[in-house]
C-alpha cells in the first residue's frame, strides 16, 4: 500500500465544525465501503463542536456532572471519557490494516503522527507507557500533560475512530471531567505550550503529512518514550487498549 491511495477529506472545521453523531454516521458509511472494497482508505479530518464521547471503559463517576449544555454520548471505541470541541483537530482514519501491521503497531503511528506534528510547532512530546496518547513531560511549575488523545475500533480488519490533536481549545472544558479517567495529570493545548494561536487550520497540512508517512506502513524510528505510568488504579503497564472486532457484521 501507498500513501496515494488514502483519500484524505477535510469534513468541516470552524464554522462547518461537524456534529459528532453525524460524523460517526459518516465513519460508518465509509468504513463498510473500505470493507467492501468500493472506496479507498480514508482519513476524514474534521472539528466538532463540543461533545464529551465515553468509550466503553468509562465509570458512572467520571461523567461530567455538569456537561455545560454540550451532549454526553456512548461510543463504540476502547477507552474513557474525552471531549471533542472547537480548537481540536480530530483524524479518523478508516483504513484496511496490512497483515503484517499488528494493531499495537497502528496505534503507535498514530501516536507517532501527533507527536511528528507537535514537533514541526516546537512542542516537544512522546509516549506514557501505561497511558495512551501523545504527553508532555512535567516541569517545575507545570504536572504531565497530555495534547493528543486516541481511541480505535477495529471491525473486519479497517479501523474506525482515531486521534484528536489539542490545538487552540478552551482548556476550560477540561475542568468539568477527568479526562481518560487520570486524574494526577493535566492537559494542553499546542497554544498553550507555545504562547501563540496555533490553529486547527494551521495544523490540517502538517498532520496530514504526518499520516500519509505512517500510512505508508514502512519502517520508522519511534521517539523514544517516557517513564512508564499506569493509569489510577491499575497496576500493570500495558499496551493499548483496543477493541477488535471481526464477526460478520461488527
Amino acid at each position: 500500500m501507498t500513501p496515494d491511495t488514502i483519500d484524505f477529506v477535510l469534513v468541516g472545521i470552524g464554522d462547518r465544525a461537524v456534529d459528532y453523531l453525524t460524523a460517526w454516521d459518516l465513519q460508518r458509511r465509509v468504513h463498510q465501503r473500505v470493507v467492501d472494497a468500493e472506496s479507498p482508505d480514508t482519513v476524514l479530518l474534521l472539528e466538532h463542536p463540543p461533545t464529551f464521547t465515553a468509550g466503553k471503559r468509562t465509570d458512572p463517576h467520571e461523567r461530567p456532572l455538569d456537561p455545560g449544555g454540550a451532549p454526553v454520548i456512548d461510543v463504540d471505541r476502547g477507552g474513557k471519557i474525552t471531549f471533542h470541541g472547537p480548537g481540536q483537530l480530530v483524524a479518523y482514519p478508516i483504513v484496511r490494516l496490512p497483515e503484517h501491521v499488528r494493531v499495537v503497531d497502528f496505534v503507535r503511528r498514530m501516536e507517532e503522527a501527533m507527536i511528528a506534528t507537535c514537533a514541526e510547532f516546537g512542542v516537544r512530546s512522546a509516549r506514557v507507557p501505561g497511558r495512551s496518547g501523545v504527553w508532555l513531560r512535567a516541569t517545575t511549575d507545570r504536572p504531565e500533560r497530555k495534547i493528543g488523545a486516541i481511541g480505535i475500533r477495529v471491525s473486519r480488519g479497517v479501523t474506525m475512530h482515531g486521534i484528536a490533536l489539542n490545538c487552540d481549545v478552551d482548556m476550560s472544558w477540561y475542568d468539568r471531567f477527568v479526562p481518560c479517567g487520570i486524574d494526577d495529570a493535566g492537559v494542553t493545548s499546542l497554544t498553550a505550550e507555545v504562547g501563540r494561536r496555533i490553529s486547527v487550520a494551521d495544523v490540517v497540512p502538517v498532520l496530514e503529512h504526518e499520516l500519509t508517512q505512517m500510512l505508508a506502513w514502512a519502517e520508522y524510528f519511534p521517539t523514544p518514550d517516557y517513564e512508564p505510568r499506569p493509569e489510577p488504579g491499575r497496576a500493570a503497564v500495558g499496551g493499548p487498549r483496543v477493541e477488535v472486532l471481526s464477526r460478520p457484521g461488527a
